[in-house]
């Protein structure tokens, strides 16, 4: 069997982890199993958390490498596919299907490079730990519990790569020719919920302030004032790597030191991923009030979901939003939350390891850093390693990137072989 066919059988079995199923993920355990029966045979196998996977392939005395991926997919419900999304079907040149990109794509690919390594007898310069969580889509544990059993027993690595950015083309105005866009960090994410209070009563007789109206000028007064943008030293190095894919006159401009200052607040109006790299974001994503058409809400609820910029720190973050609600009758209270992550480095073995992959697999791709603004199953190695990448190593169309979590999610055929490339090439390169 392809890779492709090997991705289509892996998503037709629908571990959906906002309904965990123990039967599902078990299926998919025996289906890697029975796909790839060198890795079956040759690796230490561990079942971790409930579900989560650790496959150990001893090499040499090299540092670890650890390869990231997650079995779970989000649901598809109230979504119209053209045929059903776990019907595993290869068509157009492409596997489509949920979790076809997200994020069983890339474990098809560290899985098939692994496997032919194998087959080839060869021995990597150091261990490489495959990291399977099996609940990322719900912020779940599978992951961490793996990072924290390898620092239980000393366990370092030099290098960890699990999803993020991809090669992508055209996404970035007046920058030309394809990008492989690896994220060093990524944002933090918080909930904070709003909660506005009023005396109620009947509705015959409202309030010149009612619990929602305090609500909702708190919300729009968020709104009309978001957190600062600007330049992080990362969205710096960005920029700076795309200078050979700039227009010289727009290459000149941006670089000027008069301008970098202002270069946050430009992106930050522009918006877009582009906004959102610059500064830290608060996004409204639920508000509820009352319990009756005819009784006056005596409270109004909104949950802010908040991604902490690299640099910000989260009491700062919150501090800033109470200040901007301005409203003594409007509780701001951090329900839960974590900092953005460690910047890794761009520069060292690590580094040129990940760039020699890119190369062999995408030859005309720009290597350009950059600040991921989702989260991911990387950040529980970030304390243990200067060098987590996130990165999918597959050209995706922006059709494709807004189908994530989406109807009709797709993985090129051939992005699915190169990215087998890139494993197989980070896998042996020292």
């Amino acid at each position: 069997m392809s890779a492709a066919a090997h991705l289509a059988a892996l998503v037709a079995v629908p571990t959906i982890s906002a309904a965990p199923d123990a039967a599902a993920l078990a299926a998919l355990h025996e289906r890697i199993r029975d796909l790839y029966p060198l890795v079956r045979d040759r690796l230490e196998w561990e079942t971790v958390g409930g579900g989560a996977l650790l496959l150990t392939w001893r090499g040499g005395a090299a540092e670890p490498t650890v390869l990231m991926a997650h079995l779970d997919v989000v649901p598809v419900a109230d979504q119209r596919w053209s045929a059903d999304p776990f019907d595993g079907r290869i068509e157009g040149g492409a596997v489509v299907g949920r979790g076809a990109l997200d994020d069983k794509g890339a474990l098809v690919a560290i899985l098939e490079a692994v496997e032919s390594l194998l087959a080839e007898d060869a021995v990597p310069p150091g261990d490489v730990l495959l990291c399977f969580g099996h609940d990322e889509e719900v912020a779940g544990s599978g992951a961490r519990t793996i990072a924290a059993l390898l620092r239980e027993r000393g366990v370092r690595p030099g290098l960890v790569v699990d999803e993020g950015g991809a090669v992508v083309t055209g996404v970035l105005p007046g920058v030309r020719g394809p990008l492989a866009v690896v994220g060093l960090a990524e944002k933090g994410v918080a909930t904070v919920r709003l909660t506005a209070r009023a005396s109620g009563g009947h509705a015959s007789v409202p309030p010149r302030r009612s619990a929602p109206g305090r609500l909702a000028a708190a919300l729009l007064r968020l709104e009309r004032h978001p957190q600062p943008a600007r330049i992080s030293p990362v969205i710096a190095r960005m920029i700076r790597a795309l200078g050979p894919r700039l227009h010289p006159a727009v290459r000149a401009v941006v670089t000027a030191p008069a301008v970098r200052p202002l270069l946050g607040p430009v992106l930050g109006r522009v918006g877009g991923t582009a906004g959102a790299m610059v500064r830290t974001t608060v996004a409204v994503t639920r508000v509820s009030a009352g319990t009756a058409d005819n009784v006056l809400a005596a409270e109004a609820d909104a949950v802010l979901n908040i991604r902490v910029a690299p640099g910000d720190r989260l009491p700062q973050v919150v501090e800033r939003i109470r200040r901007t609600v301005n409203d003594p009758d409007v509780e701001v209270a951090l329900v839960d939350g974590h900092e953005a992550s460690p910047v890794s480095r761009a520069d060292g073995p690590a580094w040129e390891r990940m760039r020699a992959a890119i190369g062999a697999s995408y030859p005309a791709a720009l290597v350009v850093p950059y600040v991921m603004v989702q989260a991911s199953d990387a950040r529980w190695f970030a304390a243990d390693c200067d060098a987590v990448y996130r990165f999918l190593p597959f050209a995706i169309s922006a059709e494709q990137l807004a189908a994530i979590h989406g109807p009709d999610e797709s993985l090129d055929v051939a992005a699915l072989e190169a990215g087998v490339t890139f494993f197989r090439t980070l896998i042996t390169t020292i």
